[in-house]
């Protein structure tokens, strides 16, 4: 598997889970709170913080039809024509190198998702480390080969896609050489239910298409996240926002900054949990051995007198005979007399 690196990142391995806070929209249209956000996750210690960029206009039509209409009951976005929706969340590109700016200065990397060609030219101009596909856009084969044309790495969100499909998605970056792609277990679903999730796709995915596998999550909390580094993921996308009381786009199933830095905090343990297959006393566990169960005299015993369960017992230390070894020694005799509180052993015995 091809090694994957993002700025100064090693993406995988041996390596801490490479957390990505997600603005998106949670920017409610005002550049100080985008630049918020951007401190945000650079002190809840992320690795980078991404933006969406793309325009009303580049997204969809400014058509009021049903088929433009958001109608499901359960959406968050119920009643909203795309255009309006995204016209709404969109990250003004005259925004994103103050942004990008910001984030340098607080040691954070950001780069965007595009969502057209014209995106990703842009973007080039701001020379971006790497690039995000969303979900939404994972069957777009022309954008994804644009993208993977730079020979940045290209971050997949695989939200509804088949494993024919996530397959075209793979192979179109590879065909033009770049094999720095990395694949994001999605539900594209907001929030997403935790029994959606199907985390144990991850390391399905990791062994069918080679490639560094993550999450992006749209539960609630950090649960999921923490689930999915246990399977192997290496990189966890999660949606941030300064409260979730703010009437943003997607503040309702996003982080807070508090929550962020415990998922990272939690995230690198998770990861060092992991460890590798091991049977037996580690290092810290060594000490801990000598206060095992073990067989010890219970009773001052006379040479001669036959070994019983109550004058020699299983209790702790471990400085006798292992406890395995009391059907054996019963009912036999002691050569020697013996205190309360020896450690048995054999030469005990006649």
């Amino acid at each position: 598997m091809t090694e994957v690196i993002i700025g100064d990142n090693v993406v995988g391995g041996r390596s801490a889970p490479f957390i990505i806070a997600e603005m998106s929209g949670n920017h409610n249209h005002s550049l100080p709170r985008a630049l918020e956000l951007v401190e945000a996750a650079a002190s809840a210690g992320a690795h980078a913080i991404k933006l969406q960029t793309y325009t009303a206009e580049t997204m969809t039509l400014n058509v009021r039809s049903d088929a433009f209409l958001i109608q499901e009951n359960d959406s968050l976005w119920k009643n909203h024509y795309l255009y309006e929706l995204y016209d709404k969340a969109h990250t003004p590109w005259e925004w994103h190198g103050e942004i990008m700016q910001r984030a340098k200065k607080c040691g954070l990397l950001c780069f965007s998702s595009p969502f057209d060609e014209t995106a990703v030219d842009f973007l080039e101009t701001l020379d971006v480390p790497a690039y995000k596909i969303a979900s939404f856009e994972n069957t777009d084969l022309p954008l994804i080969r644009r993208v993977a044309e730079t020979g940045k790495p290209v971050i997949i969100s695989t939200g509804m896609a088949s494993i024919a499909e996530i397959d075209d998605a793979v192979s179109t970056v590879k065909s033009v050489g770049n094999n720095q792609c990395i694949l994001l277990k999605c539900t594209s679903a907001y929030p997403a239910s935790p029994a959606e999730s199907n985390l144990l796709t991850i390391p399905d995915m990791r062994e069918k298409f080679e490639c560094e596998v993550g999450l992006s999550d749209h539960t609630i909390g950090i649960g999921a996240a923490l689930v999915a580094i246990a399977h192997g993921a290496s990189v966890v996308e999660k949606h941030l926002t300064v409260s979730r009381d703010d009437d943003s786009v997607d503040s309702a199933f996003s982080i807070e900054p508090g929550e962020l830095k415990q998922l990272v905090s939690e995230s690198v343990s998770a990861k060092r949990a992991l460890g590798h297959v091991f049977y037996g006393p580690t290092a810290s566990e060594q000490s801990a051995v000598t206060y095992r169960r073990s067989l010890y005299v219970a009773e001052d015993i006379k040479a001669g007198d036959v070994i019983t369960a109550s004058n020699v017992r299983r209790v702790r230390p471990g400085g006798g005979l292992p406890p395995r070894y009391q059907a054996d020694i019963l009912g036999r005799r002691v050569t020697c007399d013996v205190c309360k509180g020896t450690p048995f052993s054999w030469d005990l015995l006649d």
